[in-house]
């Protein structure tokens, strides 16, 4: 509804104007030195911010709530503001205030959402801040990841399922997509995306081409390589828009575009990211690979190490040679420590260059900019004197960037402020006007008592003093003694009692200096300061390279150090179907354990010919899990390039991972946890190959047992049987029954998770050992985990009852029955009670249709005597 402006202010006229053109933002509106927010946007701010809320006198209108804080403080509150979910716009005073004799005029600058920011107290320094656009066409969908903290711009299409994928590993912050396909989005993403809706008419081929063209200054998409992918491209348009809509221009520092090739990296669902808690957890005190292998010394090498983690490489030769350069590191610590010295120096060069390109980069970021560019330098020499063709070969690639770091070496003070309109941020001898401005600003008394000595000995005053008022600006006053000796061209202005006041030509001239020189010193470092981000800008792409291969190399050196640290590995990779692990540790797992205590290591072998699939039975909290979990992350780490927690690990590629392990209900979307578990693991049966490794934990536990068992055993069936692949299989599972597929299929194995029985006490020794397991042990369990001793009592008799008439050939539904009905016949009794367990068996053992009065009589009395004794 439209605002009724005929009673408003002219600023609050001007405010709902601009509010208007911005709906679903919250409006930080530049009043003087206060940024104000007004009505329904203070009470959002006030309550975020926890700043105090007022009302503009006695105004009765809907925005006479108001809220602010100082705009020196913007960068604090608006993180607040926009990690809190708000799209916030900052409208800024575009002219001086002096300058007219309206109201100001203003306009929002910016408008900042959780997916673009480059606030350093909004983003996270190890991960990336993207923005996604997903594009709805058919049975096809683009989607495009764009960080503008880092000019990171990807682009890439597929179904469903694979853009499910990549939006589980880049967990963008923010998700635009058509305002139609709302409904469609939620469908197959859900709603744990912050997500902002645009206008079907943006969504076009022919716009996004033309929007991306012009931004990368080219006549065709064909140099990036992602011509080929249109419904890729139309998202990757969206991206470009959006951020022309959200007021940001200056985006040179987005420089180039790439495709995420599916084909290049393994194949990693989203439930196995999840499963595999490989850079995030829904378990709150949970501790992820990403936090485990972190030893990164840049937050660039820390988001490189994230997407490394997201999308391990399946292609032997760069593999190999990750791997070659960590074992070269660990056999050269020197020169690893060498490195490391330079490369904590360099900071996080590529958002560094980022803010230069938003044209937000200040004085002591331009600074930090220059002393990375000499620690990139050293690091060039370094791997030139190496001798290590790789690192000579990275060192070609590296560009120290000379003649800008001259100059802003030359230019800069060496120790700047933060902020640019603190001063003193160029360096003397740069500008001969501006040295001069500041002499005069900061040397104006000395400049000032010179005047004064030199004008009292021309004359001969020597009471003559130099001084200053606001109606008359500098003057000379002479006593009325002295006056007759005053030089004809001293200019009389005042008459005092005593003295008389005068100016000169010099003073009046000085005095124009002095006056206007702190503005004149600010606009000319403003000038100086733009022309040298605008030269620094001519380096983006540069720059961006030396900051891409330093991440890289940051990487690896963290994979040396973890090697050494943690005891790890080089495994063998190659082009074979065999995986064999010997002493496999779990990497967060062994972290994790008391101090002393060591991790128990495991062996697990597979291939595609005698060993495809392995059914590990066990006790519950035995370790089964751990032994999936751990396979399957020394897998992922060896195709990342990283050396593994084993004593020896051979791997032929793998091409996917596939994991069902865990249950989580997904009630908010009415789906039960069997109902997740058959989704995830008809994924798992409809996208196999012949390389995949499968990790399959306790499937059919979320229905009934027989239901449960048959799906399970269907499921090994299914990948045994397969015509056209033999993916390698480990299938935890509570089923023992299991065990009699090993008979009749001649690639599966039965393996155990063994433990040690002492008395009533039951020890896991986590150790996998060949074999099936007969017992569960899951009273046990419930015992360790505090339950009622009662409780297990009771368990444990159910348990024996149930053995038995197994034994007997009665039915589980027979026997649980006849365990009811006793139960419900003696429910008055306490069960741990031992003679109440021996009256009660005695009652259940009598026959009433046979019994006598005289043996009724007698068991009465027997009954008494075993309760008295």
């Amino acid at each position: 509804m439209a605002k009724d402006n005929t009673k408003a202010t002219p600023l609050m006229q001007q405010y709902n104007a601009i509010k208007a053109k911005y709906p679903g933002t919250l409006l930080l509106f530049r009043v003087g030195d206060f940024y104000e927010t007004f009505g329904d946007d203070a009470i959002k701010t006030s309550q975020i911010l926890g700043i105090v809320l007022t009302r503009r006198g006695n105004v009765a209108s809907e925005n006479s709530e108001l809220a602010g804080f100082p705009h020196h403080s913007l960068e604090n509150y608006l993180s607040k503001l926009v990690r809190a979910g708000q799209r916030v716009a900052i409208c800024d005073q575009l002219e001086d205030p002096k300058s007219t004799k309206t109201i100001v005029k203003r306009g929002v600058t910016e408008l900042v959402t959780p997916g673009v920011a480059y606030n350093d107290n909004i983003l996270s320094q190890k991960s990336n801040n993207y923005l996604a656009a997903i594009y709805f066409e058919k049975n096809m969908l683009g989607v495009s990841f764009l960080d503008i903290s880092t000019g990171e711009f990807h682009v890439a299409q597929g179904n469903a399922e694979y853009i499910d994928k990549l939006l589980q590993g880049f967990k963008p912050n923010e998700v635009i997509f058509q305002k139609s396909k709302r409904q469609e989005f939620v469908e197959l993403f859900g709603d744990r995306f912050y997500t902002f809706p645009l206008d079907d008419w943006a969504f076009t081929g022919d716009y996004a081409n033309e929007i991306l063209t012009k931004h990368f200054e080219v006549t065709s998409l064909k140099g990036f390589g992602v011509d080929k992918i249109q419904v890729g491209i139309v998202a990757a348009g969206i991206v470009l828009h959006y951020l022309g809509e959200t007021e940001h221009r200056n985006l040179k520092h987005i420089s180039t575009i790439s495709r995420l090739e599916e084909d290049n990296c393994m194949w990693l669902d989203r439930f196995t990211i999840r499963n595999l808690e490989l850079v995030g957890s829904a378990n709150e005190n949970a501790t992820t690979l990403f936090q485990v292998l972190d030893m990164t010394s840049t937050p660039m090498g820390a988001r490189m190490l994230h997407k490394w983690i997201i999308m391990p490489l399946k292609d032997l030769k760069p593999i190999q040679e990750r791997l070659g350069m960590v074992e070269y590191f660990t056999e050269h610590e020197d020169l690893l420590e060498e490195f490391l010295t330079h490369i904590k120096q360099i900071g996080d060069l590529e958002r560094l260059i980022s803010k230069v390109g938003l044209q937000k980069c200040g004085p002591r970021e331009l600074c930090q900019l220059k002393k990375s560019l000499y620690h990139i330098e050293s690091i060039k020499e370094i791997s030139l004197a190496s001798g290590n063709q790789f690192l000579m070969q990275l060192a070609e690639n590296l560009d120290v960037c000379l003649s800008i770091r001259e100059k802003l070496e030359r230019e800069l003070q060496q120790d700047p402020p933060a902020l640019l309109i603190k001063g003193n941020v160029i360096a003397a001898g740069i500008h001969a006007e501006l040295d001069e401005l500041r002499g005069i600003s900061g040397n104006g008394k000395d400049f000032l008592l010179e005047i004064q000595k030199r004008e009292a000995a021309a004359t001969g005053i020597p009471s003559l003093k130099v001084a200053y008022n606001n109606v008359h600006g500098y003057y000379l006053e002479v006593t009325n003694t002295h006056k007759d000796k005053v030089p004809e061209s001293w200019i009389r202005k005042q008459t005092l009692v005593n003295a008389e006041r005068y100016i000169t030509q010099e003073l009046k001239e000085y005095e124009e200096k002095i006056l206007g020189a702190e503005d004149k010193i600010q606009q000319i470092e403003f000038k100086l300061y733009e022309e040298l981000i605008h030269q620094v800008i001519i380096y983006i792409k540069p720059i961006q390279r030396n900051a891409f291969i330093t991440a890289q190399l940051d990487v690896l050196l963290c994979f040396a150090q973890l090697a050494v640290k943690n005891h790890y590995v080089k495994p063998e990779l190659n082009k074979s179907k065999v995986l064999d692990i010997k002493g496999g540790r779990h990497p967060v797992i062994e972290k994790r354990l008391p101090v002393g205590e060591e991790y128990i290591t495991n062996d697990v072998f597979l291939d595609s010919d005698n060993q495809q699939i392995i059914i590990i039975t066990g006790p519950n909290m035995s370790g089964k899990s751990a032994i999936l979990r751990q396979t399957g992350l020394i897998v992922l780490m060896a195709q990342m390039g990283c050396f593994v927690p084993a004593k020896a690990a051979t791997i032929g590629i793998v091409d996917k991972i596939f994991t069902r392990v865990g249950a989580s209900d997904n009630l908010s979307s009415g789906e039960s946890t069997f109902m997740v578990e058959m989704n995830e693991t008809a994924s798992i049966l409809n996208n196999i190959s012949d390389n995949s490794l499968i990790l399959l934990d306790e499937i059919g536990r979320g229905t009934s047992t027989y239901d449960g068992i048959s799906i399970a055993w269907a499921i090994a069936e299914f990948l045994h049987t397969h015509p056209t692949s033999r993916p390698k299989t480990l299938f935890a599972t509570h089923y023992h029954e299991l065990n009699e597929l090993a008979n009749t299929m001649g690639r599966i194995r039965n393996f155990n998770v063994s433990i040690k029985e002492i008395g009533n006490k039951v020890i896991f020794l986590r150790k996998l050992i060949p074999g099936g397991s007969e017992h569960s042990f899951g009273i046990h369990v419930a015992k360790m985990a505090g339950m009622p001793p009662k409780l297990i009592s009771r368990a444990n008799e159910i348990l024996k009852k149930l053995e038995i008439d197994r034994t007997e050939g009665q039915s589980i539904k027979d026997s649980i029955k006849k365990v009811q009905n006793q139960a419900y016949q003696l429910h008055m009794f306490a069960v741990e009670d031992p003679v109440l367990v021996q009256i009660r068996d005695m009652l259940n053992n009598l026959d009433v249709n046979v019994l006598t009065p005289v043996e009724a009589l007698l068991k009465l009395d027997e009954i008494q005597r075993i309760i008295k004794n």
